[in-house]
């Protein structure tokens, strides 16, 4: 038998069915014997769901109102009306099994899954595995549409089927159209029969995988906007109703093994990640997630694995992984195995624990542990932040990918994903500089599609594009070199500035609404280099924004050097002490520091920082560079930009509110560089024009 089944959101219909995150409002269902070819009562049942603010859409095709929603039953009591209203029917035509009939997939798997996940109770297990009529019925008829141009409307006017749909209720003209379809594929003509239904798997499997094995680009999905404690079973979760391959959810690291609140995830089919895309922007609590595309070398770089010791380690399936942090270098297994005590045993004792070293075999203070079930690692996480020795010690769910990353990252000279070093100051590209000064000649475009581009600006402005001065178009990143919602535009004259922002303030680009002011060069230029422009005035960079990511960034097809004056304030003598004398480091070839080429035409605001989980940077990091680039720095004539050496110093673990006061209060009673910093640092004019910025850069 099979039991026939539609259902409608309050929000989008048809093709874009559960993309918006609305809930059920409508289930229409009729059993349907088979063998019998007979029929069973057709049921038709409102649920009531906790925003009755339906679409416009919604309310046209359906015609439903919130009021006669509001007295219809929540979705739990519904469905239980519906398991028992189908065994009545059941019983009625002699049958006793039956197998769920939608019209196509998102009903099943972007609908009752991720709500009922949501609300948190569980689906009977006939929702488990269905047939996707569209599926059927081009396999019954292989010369109809394809598969995702079909529609209930489009089947029916293939057979010929005499329908009108206005004679019917909403979703009652659906069901008795799909019933009839079917009977005319049972017919003599087609003889069809339904043998390989869709499943929707019950649980997430963990598991290893290998570098050598073939990962499908179009089956990869990367997440992100992720919090930093979810795991693999939370990701899983939030997919729920696709089909996630084995081991397939890998969480990202950045170049201090932490997680960046990204993810790769791998499904089973193509068809499965083109239904993970439609998730956009659906929530994870408070959080929303954004899903994009990745590709196969993205997902193997980041959970494929080559050490023996980690394969060994992860032979054990179905387990669950715990991390350990923040372990004394000393420890040793039988501490961690006392620690966790007898309420939450290791799965196979010592061969379920994974110390993590750095290359040379020093301990780094992490540690991953098996558990065999949810019981015992549950026991494991209330231990957090529990002591041992002299160090608390920090616990979180991990994953098989996390511990390939964070192993096999101690043993490579590079990172996984590698990220980009935090700038002191942007890149310019020469001949074209940044305005400076108190003249209001700019105007601030604030709240921009992310998708906009400089076309899309100067679109938006309209007649006032001839009075933009040249390369006067200015797109603020973020940290991780995407778009960040605000752009500067430099003007003839603070008279056009003022007549641009009088009339394209709160106009519409594409979907949203644009904010514009009037603003100077010095504010500009401020705001460009990490600062924020609010009605206040100036401020500093702020301390927290939310989580996110870098992208992996691949390998540079080319790059663009800074300028001479401007990348030797990135070279490690100018941030840390240096063990060389001052004549041997100036007969040493001289740093060049890389940086990718599309981030040479742009100008950055990096004022992102990462909380997720909270931990202060120990290393910096820098690109480097092809030799050529290289060897053609060391041939420049090259000027010592510091007169003394180690007259920088660079200072790590400052309150979030420190400001230049109390800097300078901490450094009583020392001789600091004065406020002009022609005395410290010999420069362009060029250059000079850059570095008009706050005091708190003198002491980095």
């Amino acid at each position: 038998s099979l039991v026939v089944l539609f259902g409608a959101t309050a929000g989008a219909y048809g093709a874009k069915l559960g993309s918006d995150e609305r809930e059920l409002i409508l289930l229409v269902w009729q059993v349907v014997d088979l063998q019998n070819k007979k029929v069973g009562t057709l049921h038709k049942s409102l649920v009531k769901a906790d925003n009755l603010d339906l679409s416009d859409q919604c309310r046209e095709v359906s015609g439903l109102t919130p009021e006669g929603l509001g007295k219809a039953e929540p979705l739990d009591r519904v469905l239980q009306q519906f398991s028992q209203l189908v065994s009545s029917d059941l019983k009625v035509l002699g049958r006793s099994s039956y197998t769920l009939c939608s019209d196509g997939q998102l009903l099943i798997r972007q609908v009752l899954h991720p709500e009922t996940s949501k609300k948190n109770f569980l689906l009977s297990d006939c929702f488990y595995s269905f047939y996707d009529l569209r599926k059927e019925f081009h396999t019954c008829y292989p010369s109809s549409a394809a598969v995702k141009d079909q529609t209930i409307k489009t089947m029916a006017e293939y057979l010929g089927l005499g329908t009108d749909e206005a004679e019917e209720d909403f979703g009652v003209w659906q069901v008795k159209t799909m019933v009839a379809i079917i009977f005319s594929m049972l017919s003599e003509g087609c003889n069809h029969v339904f043998t390989e239904p869709e499943t929707v798997k019950h649980k997430y499997e963990t598991g290893p995988c290998s570098k050598s094995e073939t990962v499908d680009s179009e089956t990869v999905i990367r997440a992100r906007g992720l919090p930093w404690q979810s795991s693999d079973q939370d990701i899983a979760r939030f997919f729920k109703g696709l089909n996630i391959a084995k081991g397939g959810v890998a969480l990202c690291l950045n170049s201090q093994g932490r997680r960046n609140g990204e993810a790769l995830v791998r499904f089973v089919n193509s068809e499965q990640r083109d239904l993970a895309l439609e998730r956009h922007k659906h929530h994870m609590g408070s959080r929303y997630i954004e899903v994009y595309k990745a590709t196969g070398e993205e997902f193997l770089k980041i959970a494929g694995g080559t050490s023996n010791e980690v394969a060994q380690f992860l032979s054990k399936e179905n387990q669950v992984i715990i991390r350990m942090r923040g372990l004394p270098f000393t420890a040793t297994q039988e501490d961690v195995l006392g620690f966790l005590g007898p309420e939450c045993p290791v799965t196979g004792g010592k061969e379920g624990l994974l110390f993590v070293k750095y290359p040379d075999g020093r301990p780094t203070g992490d540690a991953f542990v098996l558990f065999s079930c949810e019981e015992y690692a549950q026991n494991a996480l209330k231990k957090h932040k529990e002591i041992l020795g002299k160090r608390y010690i920090e616990l979180f769910r991990s994953t098989a990918a996390e511990v390939q990353q964070v192993v096999l990252n101690r043993y490579m000279s590079t990172p996984l994903i590698p990220t980009l070093p935090t700038p002191i100051i942007p890149v310019i590209p020469p001949p074209y500089t940044i305005a400076t000064g108190s003249v209001r000649d700019c105007v601030r475009l604030r709240g921009l599609p992310y998708t906009a581009g400089i076309d899309d600006i100067l679109e938006f402005m309209g007649d006032a594009t001839g009075d933009i001065k040249p390369h006067g178009v200015h797109m603020v990143l973020n940290q991780q070199g995407r778009p960040s919602g605000d752009a500067f535009i430099q003007m003839k004259s603070a008279d056009k500035a003022f007549m641009v922002a009088q009339k394209c303030h709160k106009k519409m680009m594409k979907d949203r609404y644009v904010e514009v002011f009037q603003c100077s060069g010095e504010e500009m230029n401020f705001v460009l280099m990490g600062g924020t422009l609010n009605r206040s005035g100036l401020s500093p960079p702020p301390c927290k924004l939310p989580c996110l990511s870098p992208p992996a960034y691949a390998a540079f097809q080319t790059a663009a050097v800074i300028p001479a004056e401007a990348a030797a304030l990135y070279q490690p003598q100018a941030l840390l002490p240096s063990t060389r004398t001052h004549q041997a480091s100036a007969a040493a070839p001289p740093t060049v520091t890389y940086y990718p080429a599309q981030a040479a035409q742009l100008y950055m605001n990096y004022t992102a920082y990462y909380p997720s989980p909270p931990v202060s940077p120990t290393t910096v990091g820098y690109i480097a560079a092809p030799p050529g680039a290289v060897a053609a720095a060391a041939t420049a004539t090259h000027t010592p930009i510091l007169p003394q050496p180690g007259a920088l110093v660079r200072m790590q673990g400052l309150p979030y509110n420190t400001g230049m006061k109390e800097i300078l209060s901490f450094f009583q009673g020392y001789q600091y560089a004065p406020d002009d910093y022609n005395g410290l640092i010999q420069l362009s004019d060029q250059a000079r024009s850059v570095l008009q910025a706050p005091k708190e850069w003198v002491c980095l």
